[in-house]
């Protein structure tokens, strides 16, 4: 069995923004991945960013500067 592990979630309400996020983090070399949504959350699309707590902290900024609408930040244990 898989270890269940800390991430944040970020929702979307769009495929087309979850899709510019993995896109974007990916050219700017954020660490993260596109996931479908965990069942523990409900949010508009479908699709949610999953990165690493510490990585998030570290990236903050550099995702904010993204623009990328998203619709709710979560920490989850998955």
């Amino acid at each position: 069995m898989r270890k269940k592990r800390d991430y944040v979630i970020l929702t979307f309400r769009t495929t087309t923004d979850a899709m510019a996020m993995e896109a974007q983090c990916a050219a700017c070399g954020i660490s993260g991945r596109l996931i479908p949504i965990p069942r523990e959350i409900t949010a508009g699309c479908g699709l949610a960013w999953r990165i690493a707590p510490e990585q998030y902290e570290q990236n903050r900024d550099a995702i904010a500067a993204l623009h990328i609408p998203f619709e709710q930040i979560v920490s989850l244990r998955i």
